[in-house]
């Protein structure tokens, strides 16, 4: 509170009165204690992202492992609770591989394994060899980099549907340089089915993820010091020699992350192969993300494309689990 004087202009007398400060109104407000306002802060603000993560990613991995353990076909879509409990016959059914649906889980497997090496190898192949050659300052270099970045900046959709019809028999692109122009095959090729079809798949592959694997090698090569190369030079150490006893060993930790990145993208991916061959892909590029699908959506088995799901879940945990190992301890031995 605090007191005031005021003269009035018709008598001259001067009145007090007192009026509420804003100090007065702060002492209303019921102030929240700074030992929990500084630690309440950072989760109150996490919750919105902790919310999100549990409806879009939790939730329907607690409910797709409940579904692998019901026999939920299209007779049970509108009331999955009665589905009958088959504890694990669909996981039976899915590594049965003498059965078609086992077999062709398998085949499938070893398709996505065989895609998974050659797309994140390539694609990491020629992300670090674009970021060791634009190290150097040139002109031009910067419209090189925003160039080798827009693939990554496209949408996977728009891009995906113009390598669609790039890829296309009679009036593609690929066609028409590798035939038409180069002479190279003496027909044109199929490229969306049968066998070339995995071909076709690397391709888009590795020219959507390649220029993220360029980003992040090209992020990583700032730190490295330009006096280690210049004293490298000065004792007789060509490129080749640089490259092998400065890049590549400064490079290995954002590699290791690097690699598991990309194959977990590419193992995953599903966008890709949907866009590219639809909803039935070809034998030769049947991934294993579009072979769940089927086994789901288009047959109807939701209970064997969750159990296929969850072993595919179990598989990449594993994965990731003993490569981590690995390359921890390849971190351990080379500090010792």
């Amino acid at each position: 509170m605090t007191a005031t004087v005021t003269t009035d202009p018709g008598t001259g007398k001067q009145a007090r009165g007192t009026t509420r400060g804003s100090g007065g109104a702060r002492r209303g407000i019921p102030r929240i204690p700074d030992r929990i306002r500084r630690g309440g802060l950072p989760y109150l603000l996490l919750l919105p992202a902790v919310l999100l993560e549990l409806l879009i990613h939790l939730i329907p991995m607690v409910v797709g492992i409940v579904m692998s353990f019901r026999q939920l076909t299209q007779f049970f879509i509108g009331n999955w609770g009665a589905a009958p409990w088959t504890g694990l016959e669909n996981y039976e059914i899915a590594v049965d591989f003498d059965a078609p649906i086992g077999e062709a889980l398998l085949h499938s497997f070893f398709v996505t394994c065989v895609f998974t090496f050659f797309a994140v190898g390539l694609a990491w192949l020629f992300g670090v060899t674009a970021a060791i050659m634009l190290q150097e300052s040139f002109r031009g270099r910067g419209f090189l980099r925003t160039l080798f970045l827009v693939p990554y900046a496209l949408p996977v959709y728009a891009a995906v549907i113009t390598w669609a019809f790039m890829f296309q028999r009679d009036n593609g692109l690929v066609n028409h340089v590798l035939h038409d122009h180069l002479g190279i095959t003496d027909q044109p090729s199929f490229w969306l089915i049968g066998d070339n079809s995995i071909y076709a798949l690397i391709v888009v592959s590795v020219w959507k993820g390649w220029p993220f694997a360029f980003l992040m090698l090209m992020a990583a090569l700032q730190n490295i010091p330009r006096e280690l190369y210049e004293a490298a030079a000065i004792d007789g150490a060509g490129v080749w020699q640089q490259i092998r006893r400065i890049t590549m060993p400064s490079l290995r930790p954002v590699n290791q992350v690097l690699v598991l990145v990309l194959f977990l993208w590419t193992f995953n991916d599903f966008n890709t192969p949907y866009v590219l061959f639809g909803k039935a892909a070809p034998a030769g590029a049947d991934l294993i993300s579009i072979h769940i699908y089927q086994s789901s959506f288009v047959t109807w088995n939701f209970g064997t494309g969750s159990a296929m799901s969850v072993l595919l879940l179990l598989f990449l945990l594993v994965v990731t689990a003993v490569y981590l190992f690995l390359t921890s301890r390849g971190r351990k031995g080379s500090h010792a």
